[in-house]
């Protein structure tokens, strides 16, 4: 779907590890499948993991932040993905 930019993806960069949201009935086949034929690089590894639905409110007004999917891909050597667009 996206990819995450947050302080522990960035340091996960110098890796050469990229971490995006994905679709929860997503396997690990079908995203390096996506990732590249999108980017055009090679997966070496794949992590997943499911995160679990929160409990957010707003005033008095409770709700749920809504569970998702988190895959960790690592590139092969010299293959990067550009997430910062330059204008």
């Amino acid at each position: 779907k996206y990819p995450i930019i947050t302080d522990k993806a960035t340091r996960l960069l110098e890796n050469n590890k990229y971490s995006f949201i994905v679709n929860p009935s997503s396997d690990k086949i079908t995203i390096k499948a996506a990732i590249e034929y999108l980017f055009n690089v090679k997966v070496t590894k794949i992590n997943t993991c499911q995160l679990p639905k929160k409990q957010k409110r707003v005033g008095k007004y409770i709700g749920w932040k809504s569970h998702y999917k988190k895959a960790i891909v690592t590139l092969a050597e010299g293959d990067t993905i550009n997430l910062f667009a330059e204008n």
